[in-house]
């Protein structure tokens, strides 16, 4: 498989982009505002990817953080980059299945899930939320980052070409239905922030990764191997500005 044929976040990343989440560092920052982390929280994040959020509430607030994911090559990209970072006594980076955790039940203050639930269709999220809910303690927070619609669905062929974009499944929700959702599954609050989507704006990459890396992104992108996707995505995304959002979403459990 060529680079051109993997998921989207895979080839971003093989451009040097390290945000790889649909708001960026805006959502992210208002999960951590949510999340109401400590030194002595426990947190779970689940598809860790590169462990950069994990690695970010590891430095800003001491907590001990398990970091999950199935990809071993962005485990092996994680482990280096927390060893780097000299944070491997508060970060533990584990192979593992998101629809059955390893963990006891009411193990984690906090669950952070970015960007993965919406590339599951809805009965799969129900169930990967159940799970989360499991493991969280009594008051712990769930704290979700994903794609919304804010028209209602797209249309079958803006569907297809979405799924051509990114090169995996894709199933987005309004905000209604990703409250719904949590709701559903057991958690009594569910707070929501949702704006627009940073992954391809250059106003959005700028803020993400800063102006020499969102440079060095451009360049890469334009180089004759990945222009024709990197500009399909970015095309595509900026047609449907309008029509699709991020979400975040604080969950609590009761």
């Amino acid at each position: 498989m060529t680079m051109n044929e993997k998921a989207g976040h895979t080839f971003l990343a093989s451009l040097g982009k390290t945000r790889l989440r649909p708001g960026g560092i805006q959502a992210t920052e208002w999960l951590f505002a949510e999340g109401k982390m400590t030194p002595n929280s426990q947190v779970l994040e689940v598809a860790c990817n590169m462990a950069t959020t994990a690695i970010e509430i590891a430095k800003r607030y001491g907590s001990e953080i398990y970091a999950i994911d199935m990809d071993k090559n962005a485990l092996s990209q994680a482990r280096e980059n927390v060893a780097r970072e000299g944070l491997t006594r508060h970060i533990h980076i584990m192979e593992a299945n998101a629809g059955k955790l390893p963990f006891a039940d009411n193990s984690f203050d906090v669950v952070i899930n970015e960007a993965m639930l919406t590339m599951y269709a809805d009965k799969a999220k129900a169930k990967l939320v159940n799970e989360y809910f499991r493991v969280l303690k009594p008051g712990g927070r769930l704290l979700t980052h994903d794609i919304m619609f804010t028209r209602g669905a797209l249309n079958e062929h803006q569907h297809d070409a979405l799924q051509g974009v990114v090169k995996s499944h894709v199933s987005p929700m309004t905000q209604d239905q990703w409250k719904q959702l949590f709701l559903t599954v057991g958690f009594d609050a569910v707070e929501t922030q949702h704006g627009a989507m940073s992954l391809m704006s250059p106003a959005g990459l700028i803020r993400d990764e800063g102006l020499p890396r969102a440079l060095k992104i451009a360049f890469n992108g334009l180089r004759r191997d990945n222009r024709q996707r990197f500009l399909g995505m970015f095309r595509f995304f900026r047609a449907q500005r309008d029509n699709l959002n991020y979400i975040a979403c604080c969950s609590i459990k009761p």
